[in-house]
């Protein structure tokens, strides 16, 4: 996701909501990877170093565990070799199947 104009805050930075709209949609993507629909049960985030406007940011999400129908899901956001933020995602699978297509 790159950084635009819009996404900036008064500080001149980055507004959370959009890192946490990344990290979440990553974690989405993890938690759903399986073919059941599956969805947020609660999720944090940390927010390590300011971002600016024409940053490009990337989001890697990995399943820490899953135990019955819940998982605990991390997701590193990135600019560059620089971490700006830790989200930390619980999911909760509702039992039905995906949709085909």
């Amino acid at each position: 996701m790159t950084v635009s104009r819009s996404m900036i805050n008064g500080h001149g930075i980055a507004h959370g909501g959009y890192v946490f709209l990344l990290a979440d949609t990553a974690f989405a993507c993890a938690c759903n990877s399986r073919g059941v629909v599956t969805v947020a049960a609660g999720a944090d985030i940390s927010f390590v170093a300011p971002v600016r406007e024409g940053a490009v940011l990337v989001a890697e999400a990995a399943e820490r565990v899953s135990f019955g129908r819940s998982g605990i899901y991390d997701v590193t956001v990135r600019s560059g070799d620089r971490v700006v933020a830790e989200f930390r995602g619980r999911s909760r699978a509702t039992g039905r199947q995906q949709p085909a297509g």
